[in-house]
């Protein structure tokens, strides 16, 4: 059985298993300087399979792994939703980027701490090429943190800013 079939046959599974996670972010754009507080980077590369609002599947390769992840439905904030995520060879995920619908995002995540919490900010590249954006993820939508100086306006819950929508309708057409 190809992998397209088996996803195809589990992805009811699948979606199931997304509700036993939840992911909890906020997300802000970036306004100042950050890579000298980064304490690590990874170059990531994703696309979707499905990239339907309410359900999207993504595949990503960063740097050598690979990885399937399934989101649900945001809140009606938009931080919260449903996220399942399982890690794959790359060579799994490199099949799997060629049943991708047409687009890329292609990033450099910086990791940064901040008090208690890490920040990952993205740098985008290609048809999204001058866009940062920070996350980051909470134990509850109501938690506390510290946000660092270049955290400029937040973007939570703004579609526009959602990977899966930067790949259909770039930030260079905005």
């Amino acid at each position: 059985m190809s992998n397209y079939h088996f996803l195809i046959l589990n992805f009811q599974f699948l979606i199931y298993l997304c509700a036993m996670a939840q992911e909890i972010e906020r997300k802000f754009l970036v306004i100042g300087e950050f890579k000298s507080s980064a304490f690590a980077q990874s170059h990531i590369v994703q696309g979707y399979i499905s990239s339907a609002r309410g359900r999207t599947v993504r595949v990503r390769i960063r740097d050598d792994k690979g990885y399937l992840t399934i989101k649900g439905a945001s809140n009606a904030s938009g931080t919260s939703r449903y996220e399942w995520e399982k890690e794959l060879a790359l060579s799994e995920a490199e099949e799997l980027m060629r049943l991708c619908e047409p687009g890329i995002i292609d990033k450099t995540r910086y990791l940064v701490r901040s008090g208690k919490h890490v920040f990952e900010v993205d740098e985008f590249y290609g048809e999204n090429e001058g866009l940062i954006v920070a996350e980051v993820e909470l134990e509850s939508e109501d938690e506390a943190f510290v946000k660092p100086d270049f955290i400029g306006e937040e973007v939570t819950g703004d579609i526009r800013y959602y990977n899966s929508q930067l790949m259909k309708k770039p930030y260079k057409t905005w």
